[in-house]
């Protein structure tokens, strides 16, 4: 997602460099009705290392950067990453990459770009800017579907121009093969609904690839507020689809946390929501939620934190219009790692600054048979960001 409202973009987290830190697990418990919490998993990560593109890397004639989400083809060795630059147009039309990069148990080499594919309507041209009108993009998450070789890919949509959130799915040359139907719900609305650029922010496809969940970044209007200093947010809707019946199947409430830290000075720009998901099996789930707080600088001002989630356990709230308290019960959610202690003093090598970080995935199998988890954040192409790639080990 891609705002501005202070010198410094809102989405602003991410990570860096370095190898090998151990992260100890801690229940959270989230306010409002949910499940018992879990017990804390096995689960952990270990850093290994960090890579950037340059800033406003020019490519295949297209500006790289804004880079929202990120998906793995481990039978191709190939990674996809969508720019959520499609809203504005500014550089170039609503778009995907793809990459390849080398990696090794300590250690990440250099991204790799391959092509660049332009994400195309029905009719086959591109989509449009906001400043044409009609169905504007805002790409913000993109899964490999290996089933069918395609992708698929949510859209924020774009409220000024009426453009609802979509779930769409896209051949690998960006072609368009075909929309999803989503619950009226995600559509703008007087008075209900999402709010302006914070809707679907996440996709996760389950293991057997028979299954999509698209994940809201803040609650839709009529279900809570957004997060403050003070407060955790209103519940965001996680909702499953079927993928070959285009259906949605049930839904789950997730309380994101409220900002950690106050703004400075206080009345100036903060915010927390969902950036991302992504299934561990065929049940539990990662959510990435990442916060700004304007005044703190580049090495302060942002934060990511990584949950774990049993969508099982959750109530199923796809018939409920409002989600009002004690109507529903919210997913119980396990803190797995708090970025910030990868960064300041401490042994080994550590993370500088924290970013915009919007995009998660598995990458290869590591040499020790543990699984890689990947991330990369959105530069929203300002100098002040970057585009980090950053790769860890996943223990389970």
């Amino acid at each position: 997602m891609n705002t501005h409202p202070a010198p410094l973009s809102r989405r602003s987290l991410v990570l860096g460099a370095g190898a090998a830190v151990v992260l100890g697990l801690a229940g959270c418990a989230v306010p409002l009705p949910m499940a018992a919490p879990a017990q804390p998993p096995r689960a952990r990560l270990r850093l290994i290392g960090e890579s950037r593109f340059a800033h406003r890397l020019q490519f295949q004639g297209s500006t790289v950067g804004g880079l929202s989400g990120m998906d793995y083809d481990p039978a191709a060795d190939l990674y996809y990453l969508v720019s959520d630059d499609g809203a504005n147009s500014s550089t170039s039309p609503a778009r995907f990459y793809t990459a390849r990069m080398a990696l090794g148990a300590d250690g990440l080499g250099e991204p790799e770009l391959l092509g660049v594919s332009t994400l195309r309507q029905a009719d086959g041209k591109p989509y449009p800017s906001a400043l044409q009108g009609g169905p504007v993009p805002d790409p913000e998450a993109i899964r490999w579907r290996a089933a069918s070789n395609t992708l698929l890919w949510t859209s924020e949509g774009h409220a000024l121009t009426g453009a609802a959130p979509w779930l769409r799915e896209a051949r690998p040359d960006g072609s368009f093969v075909r929309e999803f139907a989503l619950p009226a719900m995600f559509n703008f609305q007087a008075g209900a609904g999402p709010r302006g650029n914070l809707t679907l922010e996440g996709l996760a496809l389950a293991p057997d690839g028979q299954t999509a969940w698209i994940a809201m970044e803040n609650a839709l209007l009529q279900d809570g507020p957004m997060p403050t200093v003070g407060a955790p947010g209103g519940p965001c809707r996680f909702t499953q689809i079927d993928i070959n019946s285009g259906k949605a199947l049930r839904q789950i409430a997730y309380v994101p946390d409220a900002i950690p830290r106050a703004p400075v000075p206080p009345t100036a720009f903060a915010d927390n929501g969902v950036s991302e998901i992504l299934m561990l099996d065929a049940e539990r789930m990662l959510v990435l939620e990442r916060a700004y707080m304007a005044g703190w600088g580049t090495e302060a001002g942002n934060s990511l934190r990584l949950y774990l989630v049993d969508t099982g356990q959750a109530s199923d709230t796809l018939a409920l219009p409002v989600l009002q308290p004690g109507a529903y019960r919210a997913a119980a959610k396990t803190l797995l790692a708090d970025f910030s202690a990868f960064t300041g003093a401490g042994t080994g090598p550590r993370l500088k600054r924290l970013d915009n970080t919007e995009g998660m995935s598995w990458g290869p199998v590591l040499p020790n048979g543990r699984r890689s988890l990947m991330f990369i954040s959105d530069d929203n192409f300002s100098a002040r960001q970057t585009s980090q790639w950053l790769a860890f080990e996943f223990l389970d």
